[in-house]
């Protein structure tokens, strides 16, 4: 599909030149995309990496001239296949969006239409861009709803949005791009939200779907293990403008950005144990108000005079190399080295475990009722030759949970999107009454609480949220919203209460003058740093962490986990960590509890989940995970199907249903129970295959046993 120029060379399918896209704001012009120029081929997988704020998603936008006021495309071209995407008129447009060009946004929620079924969006998509009556264009949707692998597609066709999984929303989106197969898809952080299961069957599918229709894909994200496992070749981005490009294997073996080695370094890798996280200082500068110098100087640790003083470097190629990088010491510095991790000589703190734990939890289950109609939850149900009986139907979201967390310890839950993880938190914490079960802290009973003994014990147990914009008072000042959980507790008021807040945005590494400022003006990291400082106003015992960096940038997730570490030593603080990352998990927590359709599938202390032997589903998550090594081919286990719904589970196992490993009807009908793998171990698993069979698996850190791209029934 390449094409040839007038020359006899390779014309590439998407040539950008010199683009550049402004926003006009109080301030003046903010550059959000500055001069940014690349090419991709037909076929090829090209990433654009950088931290929120680099201009990957406006760049990306401006391709299609999708940039609303106060935004303006002020300068460039945009050649899709030979022609200036720029110079067409918004009708011509139209004609290229979701035809030759295809966008795949984030949230899959937000874009998708509530209110149509999926097929509809399909169709209406396909009957706008090419000449085909709607039977014509259902039938087409229906195939290309396959191609994605959406089970039972043509039942599926009139099904709604809200009737998918995230996961299955995605490859929808997905089947909108592909279904008037075009010559480009660009991939806006496709699997940003999506848990590790879900993400490498997204990007297996991205891969397997090129390879047959030869299609070319922009793949923009902050993750590196994801590029290191998709793309061809890199772009990284720093403050609107492309820093380095390389080629995929030489941006990892040697980049040649200082930007580049710290975005590598920040990755927190599955099978390696840290003493510290290394991190880059620091944050993204504001577009308004960038360096005299290099826009990365204040941020570099290689940065000299020059690169404070001499203006902002252009990018240029690299001696001996297919490389461009803009850094003046490009061709001098060696950054084939990055961060040394301290291996296996790390050894984890010692948490005494000898008396009560500080937070217990004991067969606990919520069970929401289903069904609202004439009936409610009541359904008829009738056994074999019996009567027809009313049943109450209940969707089963925790079904029997145990858990302790002792003094100073981090305990982590883990497993996919639908699996009762937050609901746990939200259960125990009785922010949700429990359907049944005992919850302790300190040996009181808080399941026996009333409604005012819980508000007493809040200040003990805080809660850290997955998105801190939401969870933050917009109304507020950051002074006023640490200050009122002071105030409510009683622990300080007036000057204290002011010193103390001050205090306390210095210790989440804040400027103590941000009091006066509110949450819209600070970056996502800054702004979990701030939910931070409102849980350790109150100095609890307990915090519950759900999914506190899961949509940060790796370099501010890096600053947030050795925040989370350090405030932990200094406080004793003990944590329940909720979370679908297990690097990050291995790296902040000492033992895991591995979830599936709210019940404990595996438990143990870190080294002995990250060891064999593993539960099929354990040992599934850990095939998944991206590694940030191209050289590293990961073998992936990839689960057919997704997780059952828990308003009807499957009998006997409840992993039966996707499990490599099943034992026939041995799975079917009989329900295992957590058993310790060796007499007195606190490792446990919940699972009908011997310990013996389960131990020949190999450990993670070696290819599992399975061939690659191999998808298990």
């Amino acid at each position: 599909m390449n094409r040839e120029n007038t020359d006899g060379g390779r014309q590439p399918l998407l040539e950008v030149r010199d683009l550049r896209t402004e926003f006009l704001t109080e301030d003046g012009a903010v550059v959000a995309a500055n001069d940014v120029s690349f090419a991709l081929d037909a076929g090829e997988t090209m990433g654009l990496v950088g931290e929120s704020g680099a201009g990957k998603s406006v760049t990306a936008r401006s391709l299609l001239q999708l940039i609303d006021t106060p935004g303006e495309i002020t300068g460039g071209e945009v050649l899709f296949d030979g022609e200036d995407l720029l110079s067409l008129s918004e009708k011509k447009m139209r004609a290229v969006r979701g035809n030759k060009v295809a966008l795949i946004p984030q949230d899959p929620m937000s874009s998708l239409n509530p209110v149509l079924t999926v097929g509809e969006q399909i169709v209406e998509t396909i009957m706008h861009h090419q000449d085909k009556d709607r039977p014509a264009a259902r039938e087409q949707a229906i195939e290309v709803m396959r191609d994605v692998e959406i089970p039972d597609a043509a039942e599926r066709f009139d099904d709604y949005p809200h009737e998918f999984s995230g996961g299955m929303r995605q490859r929808v989106l997905i089947a909108i791009g592909l279904s008037c197969k075009p010559d480009l898809i660009i991939a806006d952080e496709p699997t940003t939200a999506l848990d590790v299961t879900t993400q490498a069957k997204i990007l297996d599918l991205l891969n397997d779907l090129q390879d047959e229709k030869g299609m070319a894909i922009l793949m923009i994200t902050h993750n590196l293990g994801v590029v290191a496992q998709t793309c061809d070749h890199v772009g990284v981005m720093y403050a609107g403008n492309l820093v380095e490009t390389a080629e995929l294997d030489d941006l990892f073996e040697n980049p040649r950005h200082p930007y580049t080695r710290g975005l590598i370094d920040s990755i927190p890798q599955a099978d390696v144990q840290y003493d510290e996280l290394p991190t880059l200082d620091g944050a993204m500068p504001d577009l308004t108000d960038l360096p005299q110098g290099c826009n990365f100087a204040p941020r570099c640790a290689y940065a000299t005079e020059a690169c404070r003083t001499g203006g902002n470097p252009e990018l240029a190629p690299v001696e001996g190399t297919t490389s461009r990088a803009a850094c003046i010491h490009a061709n001098d510095l060696d950054l084939s080295q990055g961060y040394e991790a301290e291996g296996s000589g790390h050894e984890r703190k010692q948490i005494d475990r000898s008396g009560e734990p500080l937070f217990a939890v004991k067969n606990l289950k919520k069970h929401f009722p289903a069904g609202d109609g004439f009936l409610g939850n009541l359904t008829f149900s009738r056994s074999d030759g019996g009567l027809p009986t009313l049943e109450r139907q209940a969707v089963k979201a925790v079904d029997g949970i145990d858990f302790d967390i002792y003094e100073g310890e981090t305990v982590g839950l883990v497993g996919e999107s639908g699996c009762g993880k937050s609901t746990v938190a939200r259960t125990a914490l009785k922010l949700l009454e429990p359907t049944d079960g005992e919850v302790y802290f300190e040996g009181e009973p808080i399941h026996e609480m009333g409604s005012s003994e819980i508000r007493s014990l809040r200040r003990e147990m805080q809660m850290i949220f997955q998105d801190p914009q939401s969870s933050l008072n917009p109304r507020k000042t950051v002074g006023q919203i640490i200050g009122r959980a002071m105030e409510k507790h009683d622990i300080a008021t007036g000057k204290e209460k002011r010193e103390r807040t001050r205090e306390l945005l210095t210790r989440v590494g804040l400027s103590p003058d941000s009091i006066h400022k509110y949450p819209h003006q600070f970056s996502g990291g800054q702004q979990q740093r701030i939910a931070i400082a409102h849980a350790l106003a109150v100095e609890p015992k307990l915090i519950v962490c759900d999914e506190p960096v899961s949509a940060l940038d790796v370099s501010v997730q890096a600053q947030i986990l050795n925040l989370l570490n350090e405030i932990q030593a200094e406080y004793s603080l003990s944590y329940l960590f909720i979370s679908h990352n297990i690097g990050v998990v291995q790296h902040i927590c000492d033992r895991i509890v591995v979830m599936y359709l709210g019940k404990v599938a595996e438990v143990g202390t870190v080294e002995q989940v990250f060891s064999a032997p593993f539960h099929p589903y354990t040992e599934s998550l850990l095939s998944a995970v991206p590694h940030a090594d191209p050289e590293r081919k990961s073998n992936r286990i990839l689960l057919e199907g997704s997780v059952p719904s828990p308003l009807n589970p499957p009998s006997g196992c409840p992993f039966q249903t996707r499990c490599p490993k099943k034992i026939g009807e041995v799975c079917e009908e009989t329900e295992p129970v957590l058993e310790e793998t060796e007499p007195g171990s606190d490792h446990r698993i919940s699972c009908l295959l011997s310990v013996e069979e389960m131990s020949e698996r190999r450990s993670v850190g070696e290819p599992v046993e399975s061939n690659p791209g191999e998808r298990v029934q």
